[in-house]
């Protein structure tokens, strides 16, 4: 581990963050030197942790494995950020990376810090100065929990990187032309004009929830969904759930939980969010129920989709679940206790690296010119690829009791194993 405390960062100089040198054997730590089930059950290949000198706030970068010197991952900013909750999103995404077959390896960066202080922009971009050398050449980060897509690119454009796949970007022999092409596909508009690059993840979720219903035999006009969190993942979740036509029962957010058993407006109170995914009470329907936060997790509902925080759904609170599906859109939404107590009751888990993951896969598929600015044939392939997942984890689960997490593991270590060796293309 590295523990590094970062001199003082401003815009005009950017020399000063170069102190943190990515050693040399943690490059070498990839992917395709271990074997399949070590991508799960090893160490990571690097650790970081960061003080910030203002403020005092620790960070936290753990790369849990490289394929071609690669890793991906996003930046998150909450009060009570720990590097191991860091690191157990660094191996989700590890995971998540093999699950769909992607040229790249997992990490996460993690802030311990409230995205809603005053203080929390500066601190970002001292985190991200203190780690230019890794997200220069070795790691791709995007938006997470507290922390906006759109504040993490200024801040690699005050850092000179342009945008955050810069270190994929600069695999190409074109980058500017790859970086017009990525912008493109980022910004493309969907027919209800809405950017492609926010709400992909979120439609992955929601394909996820109709591949279970598919999988499970029920009808999309009659399946029941509840979400936790409305904020990128899980509002795009809710946003396509409710255009397939499937009733969204419950929603809930920081404040509390809305429910009506005939279906929230969704587009409605969408609308009502501002910028930390709350929900305006003062507009609310007043045929909507408002109720206390935790009561999303006992509404009724077939699918419960936790797009909130990591580790939701824990032992004291999982007997709560009265859902017949759970569907991870938050990394880490469930404790392996509690997960154990689902499947012994018959609720099986989708794991958040198959349901959350859509972002991620998207991304790197737009990266290699495998989809582009054209939001149908990024929501085709993604549909395809979610869908075809979700129902061998069912499968498995249905005909011979497998958890659908151990199914997919499996299927990560056997992808993982096929890595050895690769690296991106970007055209």
């Amino acid at each position: 581990m590295t523990i590094m405390h970062s001199p003082g960062w401003d815009s005009t100089n950017q020399a000063e963050p170069q102190v943190l040198r990515v050693p040399d054997h943690a490059v070498d730590a990839s992917v395709d030197a271990v074997p399949g089930r070590d991508l799960l059950d090893g160490a990571p290949a690097h650790e970081v942790t960061w003080v910030d000198p203002v403020t005092g706030a620790h960070g936290f970068l753990v790369v849990h494995t490289l394929v071609g010197g690669l890793a991906t991952g996003g930046t998150r900013m909450r009060p009570g950020c720990t590097i191991t909750e860091v690191g157990d999103l660094a191996r989700g995404m590890a995971t998540k990376t093999s699950v769909f077959g992607l040229p790249v390896g997992g990490a996460k960066g993690g802030i311990d810090f409230d995205p809603r202080d005053p203080e929390a922009v500066g601190v970002l971009e001292r985190f991200c100065a203190a780690m230019l050398p890794w997200l220069d050449s070795h790691w791709v980060t995007a938006e997470d929990l507290g922390v906006a897509q759109s504040r993490i690119d200024e801040v690699f454009a005050n850092l000179g990187l342009g945008q955050s796949y810069h270190a994929a970007i600069e695999r190409s022999a074109y980058p500017s032309r790859a970086m017009q092409r990525v912008r493109a596909g980022l910004d493309a508009l969907t027919d209800d004009g809405l950017q492609l690059g926010e709400i992909i993840g979120g439609y992955g979720v929601a394909e996820a929830c109709l591949g279970a219903a598919d999988s499970l035999g029920w009808a999309q006009e009659e399946t029941t969904v509840s979400i936790q969190g409305v904020g990128t993942m899980g509002g795009g979740a809710a946003w396509y759930l409710h255009e397939a036509g499937v009733k969204v029962v419950a929603i809930a957010d920081a404040a509390g939980t809305l429910s009506d058993p005939a279906g929230l407006d969704i587009p409605l109170l969408l609308d009502l969010r501002d910028e930390y995914g709350e929900i305006d009470r003062g507009r609310v329907p007043a045929s909507v129920e408002q109720l206390p936060r935790e009561a999303i997790l006992s509404a009724r509902a077939d699918i419960f989709v936790p797009a909130a925080i990591s580790y939701a759904i824990r032992e004291e609170n999982a007997s709560e679940i009265t859902a017949q599906v759970v569907v991870e859109a938050a990394n880490s939404a469930t404790t392996p206790e509690a997960e154990e107590m689902l499947t012994v009751r018959g609720i099986p888990v989708i794991p958040d690296f198959v349901a959350n993951a859509g972002a991620a896969a998207w991304a790197w598929w737009l990266l290699q010119g495998q989809v582009g600015d054209d939001p149908q044939d990024s929501f085709t392939r993604l549909k395809s690829e979610m869908r075809s997942k979700v129902a061998v984890l069912l499968g498995e689960w249905k005909g011979m009791g497998i958890a659908p997490r151990e199914t997919g593991r499996v299927l990560a270590a056997t992808n993982h194993e096929q890595l050895v060796g690769a690296e991106i293309t970007v055209p």
